[in-house]
């Protein structure tokens, strides 16, 4: 009997870990079909697992000027593609494409980026 609430225990806990790690990385909240432009100065960048943080200072005339914050590719997936962390830096104004909210709401995913000395990692440049 000890054995049998030990692993029902394990099976539960397990199943409850596994339903909001599928949940965390899902990309459903994010638009992948009608990608954006969004240019901002850089207020803090994280190159780390399990995604890229990246946060811009955005001015625009709807909403004037705001901090936004965006995920990425993880660390691994972000070099493959050929973004280091030495190639921008806090305060630098850098332009990236985003796959925006669903929800309307500020933020997004990442897939491109355009460093200040004009290296595109991604497709930045060009109709989507």
């Amino acid at each position: 009997m000890k054995n049998f609430i030990k692993y029902t225990a394990v099976i539960a806990t397990t199943l409850l870990f596994s339903a909001s790690l599928y949940a965390h990385h899902s990309a459903a909240q994010f638009d992948f079909g009608n990608t954006v432009l969004v240019e901002g100065k850089v207020m803090e960048v994280r190159f780390a697992n399990p995604h890229l943080r990246l946060i811009l200072e955005v001015t625009d005339d709807a909403r004037g000027t705001r901090d936004i914050e965006f995920e990425g590719h993880s660390r691994n997936n972000m070099r493959r593609q050929g973004l280091m962390p030495d190639m921008f830096i806090e305060g630098d104004t850098v332009t990236i494409r985003i796959a925006p909210m669903r929800n309307g709401e500020d933020g997004g995913y990442v897939t491109a980026l355009r460093t200040p000395s004009g290296e595109e990692i991604g497709r930045v440049s060009g109709a989507d």
